[in-house]
């Protein structure tokens, strides 16, 4: 599926997009920069990719259809979270001329289009993955996360199972590059003994097995990391086993964001979420983010939305300090790496292999005032946290 968003597309009300009715663009506009958009809009991970799209074209929509006063068309396809087809799709888009790449939600997917598109000398800008093989020896100086380093998540999950007092885990994730860099962060700062590792397949919907394995471990907390559907099936049989009464579950939000929590009902009160954004983390920037996309879609935001519409100001503070021409590689990759805009996230740097430096957070599902379940900051478990790989990278 392929999608070209454009300042007029944007500009459609609700009533004008269910009529299929689209605006002309005027005879003198000019030609936009082109960003290719690669991402999951179908399968049951659908739903983060329509959040990170959403999100990105949020930013757009606040500039009427331009970033960083440059006028845009994203382009977005579905790679159905299958490597291969976003491989060709990234050949497809590099071969029409597209130079700016964002869009991919799975670690394994970036893997195919990230060396397809850097090596035509284009920029791939990441809205959420950050695997370790691009972030020590394999970084690229065409290559930016706007997000975070995989394993960063999973750091700041074992420092929030150290503050809650856990000293025997069964950690579990999915047998893929993401999965295996959530074990290795948690692990990096557990003080504890994980009693029990357990990988689970990418798109696996029974975890009846491994919930016998936690049962047999008897641990004093679980950490687990499986995003969208998969964390939602997740949640609710650890539920309706009855372990959720029994042994905590300390998690990244990627296995509990507010689409999850939603689809879940009750299973996810009282969980520890790790993370570094929250839709109540208080500073302007993101208050006034939330409020927009929650006005705009009609939806609370993810952290998914919250990161590419990060990832969207990030790039148009670059196209604003060459006027659009990303052919001036060296302007451009100087006006990203000094990351002049404002995270919904609080404080952000790069790193010198181009990954975020940011804050991370303990957070606790629990009910708000309108009685829904939120994510609420318990505390700060680490500030201006750096990657484990950046000083492997030579840039």
């Amino acid at each position: 599926m392929r999608t070209r968003i454009t300042a007029f597309t944007l500009g459609l009300t609700a009533a004008t997009a269910l009529s299929g009715v689209l605006f002309a663009a005027p005879a003198d506009a000019a030609d936009p920069l082109r960003i290719g958009f690669i991402t999951t809009l179908s399968t049951p991970a659908g739903y983060i990719g329509e959040d990170e799209r959403d999100g990105f074209k949020l930013a757009i929509t606040q500039e009427d259809g331009k970033l960083g006063g440059v006028p845009v068309e994203l382009v977005v396809e579905d790679d159905a979270l299958k490597p291969a087809n976003a491989k060709q799709i990234a050949e497809r888009m590099t071969g029409d001329g597209i130079r700016l790449f964002t869009g991919v939600n799975f670690s394994n997917v970036l893997s195919a289009v990230a060396p397809t598109v850097l090596k035509t000398g284009a920029f791939y800008v990441s809205l959420n993955p950050g695997p370790s093989v691009f972030a020590g020896g394999g970084c690229n100086a065409n290559y930016f996360v706007a997000s975070y380093q995989n394993d960063n998540f999973h750091e700041a999950g074992g420092l929030a199972a150290n503050e809650l007092g856990y000293k025997k885990v069964v950690i579990l994730a999915p047998n893929y590059q993401a999965g295996r860099d959530a074990l290795e962060g948690f692990k990096r700062t557990f003080k504890g003994q994980v009693v029990s590792e357990i990988y689970t397949k990418l798109d696996q919907t029974d975890f009846s097995v491994e919930l016998a394995r936690i049962r047999s471990a008897a641990p004093d907390a679980i950490y687990q990391f499986h995003p969208g559907g998969a964390g939602i099936n997740f949640a609710k049989q650890y539920a309706n086993s009855g372990l959720a009464k029994e042994i905590p579950m300390v998690l990244p939000v990627f296995s509990m964001d507010a689409r999850m929590m939603a689809a879940t009902g009750d299973a996810a009160e009282g969980y520890y979420i790790a993370s570094n954004w929250s839709a109540g983390l208080d500073n302007a920037a993101n208050k006034d983010f939330v409020a927009a996309f929650e006005k705009t879609y009609g939806r609370k935001p993810t952290i998914y939305a919250a990161q590419a519409y990060d990832t969207a100001k990030l790039i148009a503070s670059g196209l604003d300090k060459v006027d659009g021409d990303i052919e001036k590689q060296d302007a451009f990759r100087a006006a990203l790496k000094a990351a002049d805009f404002t995270s919904v996230r609080g404080s952000f740097a790069f790193a010198q292999n181009q990954h975020p430096i940011l804050d991370w957070y303990l957070m606790r599902v629990e009910r708000g005032a309108d009685g829904q379940l939120a994510d609420t900051v318990v505390r700060k478990v680490a500030t201006a946290m750096q990657d484990a790989y950046a000083a492997e990278c030579k840039m």
